[in-house]
C-alpha cells in the first residue's frame, strides 16, 4: 500500500511538466508526482481518460480529486503557508471559481507559456460521465 498521496499529471505536455516542476521546487509538496504515461492508472483507480483530462491526486487509501480540487489537496499537503491557500480553495465559492479558472486553463493548455500542439486535450468522444 502507497504511503504518499500521487500527482497524477501529463507528460507530454510541456505547460503541465513545467508547472509540477514549479511546484516540486517552491511548494514541495508531500506526494509522488508522476506522469499518466508512466503510472499504473489501474492500481491508481483512474481511468485513461480522466488523466488525459485533468490532473490527480490520488490518496493513499485511493480517494481521487481532479483538477482545481487536485491543485487544493497538494496545497494542503505542503509546508510552509501553502496550506492556507488550499484551504481557501476548498471553501464554497472559491471551489467554484476554482474549476471554471481550472477548466480554462486547462482546455487551452497548448496556448499557454511553454505549451504545444501535444498539450491539447483529446477530442471529446460523447458525452462525460
Amino acid at each position: 500500500m502507497r504511503t504518499r498521496p500521487v500527482l497524477v499529471y501529463d507528460g507530454d505536455c510541456g505547460f503541465c511538466s513545467t508547472s509540477v516542476r514549479f511546484a516540486e521546487r517552491y511548494v514541495r509538496p508531500r506526494c509522488t508526482a508522476t506522469p499518466w504515461q508512466f503510472a499504473d492508472l489501474e492500481e491508481l483507480g483512474v481511468t485513461r481518460r480522466r488523466a488525459e483530462h485533468e490532473v490527480l491526486w490520488v490518496t493513499p487509501a485511493g480517494t481521487v480529486y481532479g483538477g482545481s480540487r487536485a491543485v487544493a489537496k497538494l496545497l494542503l499537503g505542503s509546508p510552509g503557508g501553502w496550506p492556507v491557500l488550499g484551504a481557501v480553495l476548498t471553501l464554497p465559492l472559491v471551489r467554484w471559481a476554482a474549476h471554471g479558472v481550472y477548466r480554462l486553463v486547462a482546455d487551452n493548455r497548448h496556448r499557454m507559456p511553454g505549451g504545444t500542439a501535444a498539450c491539447a486535450l483529446p477530442a471529446r468522444r460523447g458525452t462525460d460521465g
